[in-house]
């Protein structure tokens, strides 16, 4: 995940590909009725590289949030051999369009897990259009409030530094915790940096770009 995926972009075929992105962005913002954006030229201290996990990261966090939703109460973590996308609800729930009106986790949850954006543009409802990078556009303003619900649910601090040591022994505990936010380490990593991302596309109006 970038914010500022055109910060010192050498390539100039890539280059024309996320701005033709950007274009088709303005015109699916228009016709959703949303406020119109443009990518801001950012300078290189002001963007940032945000990781995942893998591909596998961001299902571990959108299988507690279907859970959460569903139930009103986080699932019990995965074990060392069960995979986020082997869950039946949240298959059940990739296999159906966002929700109208939209669910409490539909842009943390309906969303590519290796293309397409979220723009800092307030929008309720998950644009689904083929036109879309990736099929699916997001708004980080919605990400931010989502994830900061699921934080909730997991007693997870926001403060909480996404490379401290304490993080990453529960990211890589072979065992899960107890008790605590460290019982889902894995998914406290990805939250932290879907965190900071949101925050970073909201204060610098740049999109996070998944690539």
């Amino acid at each position: 995940m970038v914010v500022g995926v055109l910060i010192d972009t050498e390539d100039d075929d890539y280059t024309e590909m996320v701005r033709a992105d950007f274009v088709a962005i303005d015109e699916l913002l228009e016709r959703a009725g949303a406020r119109q954006w443009t990518e801001p030229d950012l300078d290189e201290e002001e963007g940032a590289e945000f990781e995942a996990w893998g591909y596998s990261g961001l299902h571990t966090v959108r299988r507690l949030a279907v859970h959460l939703a569903a139930g009103g109460r986080l699932p019990e973590p995965l074990d060392g051999n069960q995979r986020a996308t082997d869950d039946p609800l949240l298959g059940k729930v990739y296999e159906a369009l966002p929700s109208d009106p939209p669910g409490p986790f539909d842009h943390l949850v309906h969303h590519s897990d290796c293309e397409g954006y979220y723009v800092p543009v307030d929008f309720a409802q998950v644009i689904v259009d083929r036109k879309a990078p990736g099929g699916y556009l997001g708004s980080s303003v919605r990400l931010l409030e989502e994830v900061r619900r699921l934080a909730k649910a997991l007693g997870l601090p926001e403060d909480l530094d996404p490379h401290s040591e304490d993080v990453f022994e529960a990211a890589d505990a072979e065992t899960p915790a107890t008790q605590g936010w460290q019982r889902y380490g894995v998914e406290s990593y990805v939250y932290l940096q879907l965190l900071h991302a949101a925050k970073l596309s909201i204060s610098t109006g740049a999109a996070i770009a998944f690539t």
